[in-house]
């Protein structure tokens, strides 16, 4: 019993719905650091490519600009901070394509899993992270070992790549040395930018294997055992007694509802010992007569009860009444099958109040036709 125990507390169970969505709450969700540093590297080598020739262009103009002005020109204060201002703007301009790019490869970059997430309770103070024991704890963990052979190895990795490089690039950067200045140092420049873009290339690799390592590790955290998944099912759908007793109070709402329906009907049909079927039909709104309360055995009595206060005809027909029973809903029309018996019913209660009334003969019982397939002996 004690092992049965045991492992019935091992966290087995993949996280519920309700897990998932309470860890998102609390600002748990998978993320990866190194997804956010390629997408920014990346975004940043690429901007480069494509908007530094233009970059430069810029900074020379400006940079040409600011040695090109007349002596009396230095000696104005106000002059010089226009033009500096002026610097600035230019500067801001050129960068600007840039910049907007790396804003959104590091808004892109952390969501890419998990999702965009706000969440006050992530960056909430605890006073349990000031613990310097669980921050010794967490420093020689399992977790702290992977961090450090995932930083050996992203080093590992970019200096492989940057030697083979460097190695292809040996003869193309000893041939710059033999260039006009101006071509060589455009030459130097677009060779950096593509090196760059190279290494930053690195951490793909890298992000390809901490993504599926994170949404892993995340997963693993929010695993549960039999005892927590049973317990939130209460919690969610309530106990057993409870739910019960939730079914039981909306079965007597629902009666109290359809017993003020009663008054309303046309005719109660019965079989007396058994079954009552309260039928309404009104030409001018209704395709067919509707059934508006129905029940059995003491809730027939009911309704029988209720019937007669109000005055409304009744009539013992008893499989007429299994028929319509076992196969209309309440609120639903008659089936199409019981339109005869139905219509003949009401046609004798007409005859019957207009003899009532001393306008007519006394009318005799109809033969109502039902058919096999509605028929019914419960």
């Amino acid at each position: 019993m004690a092992e049965e125990n045991d492992n019935s507390q091992e966290k087995t169970e993949e996280a519920t719905p309700r897990r998932l969505e309470k860890s998102r709450e609390d600002g748990q969700t998978a993320r990866s650091k190194e997804l956010a540093t390629m997408a920014v590297l990346l975004a940043g080598a690429a901007s480069l490519l494509i908007f530094g020739s233009s970059l430069g262009a810029s900074l020379e103009s400006i940079m040409r600009h600011s040695f090109e002005f007349e002596r009396l020109v230095a000696f104005d204060t106000n002059y010089m901070a226009l033009f500096l201002l002026q610097s600035a703007k230019e500067a801001a301009w050129a960068l600007a394509p840039i910049m907007l790019v790396l804003l959104i490869a590091a808004i892109v970059g952390p969501i890419g899993i998990g999702g965009l997430l706000f969440s006050g309770k992530a960056i909430a103070p605890k006073l349990n992270r000031m613990d310097p024991m669980k921050g010794l704890k967490r420093m020689f963990s399992a977790r702290a070992l992977v961090e450090l052979v995932k930083a050996v190895a992203k080093v590992a990795l970019v200096l492989v790549i940057a030697i083979v490089i460097l190695d292809l690039r040996t003869e193309d950067l000893l041939a710059i040395a033999e260039e006009p200045a101006v071509p060589a140092m455009e030459h130097v420049l677009w060779t950096l930018g593509w090196s760059f873009f190279l290494l930053s290339c690195a951490t793909i690799i890298i992000a390809a294997i901490d993504v599926p390592f994170q949404i892993y590790d995340h997963n693993k955290k929010l695993r549960m055992t039999k005892q927590e998944v049973k317990d939130e099912f209460k919690d969610t759908e309530g106990k057993p007694e409870v739910k019960g007793r939730i079914r039981q109070l909306q079965r007597e709402m629902a009666q109290r509802r359809m017993m003020q329906d009663v008054p309303t009907a046309d005719v109660v049909i019965t079989n007396p010992t058994h079954y009552a079927v309260a039928l309404k039909y009104d030409q001018s709104k209704m395709a067919a007569p509707i059934v508006v309360a129905k029940g059995a055995d003491q809730v027939a009595f009911k309704i029988m009860e209720i019937a007669r206060e109000h005055k409304v005809d009744i009539m013992r027909t008893p499989p007429l009444t299994r028929a319509v029973y076992h196969n209309t809903a309440i609120g639903g029309e008659i089936p199409a099958g019981l339109y005869v018996a139905i219509a003949q019913v009401l046609a004798y209660l007409y005859q019957l109040r207009r003899f009532r009334r001393g306008q007519g003969e006394r009318p005799g019982m109809p033969d109502l036709p039902i058919p096999g397939d509605l028929r019914s002996d419960n």
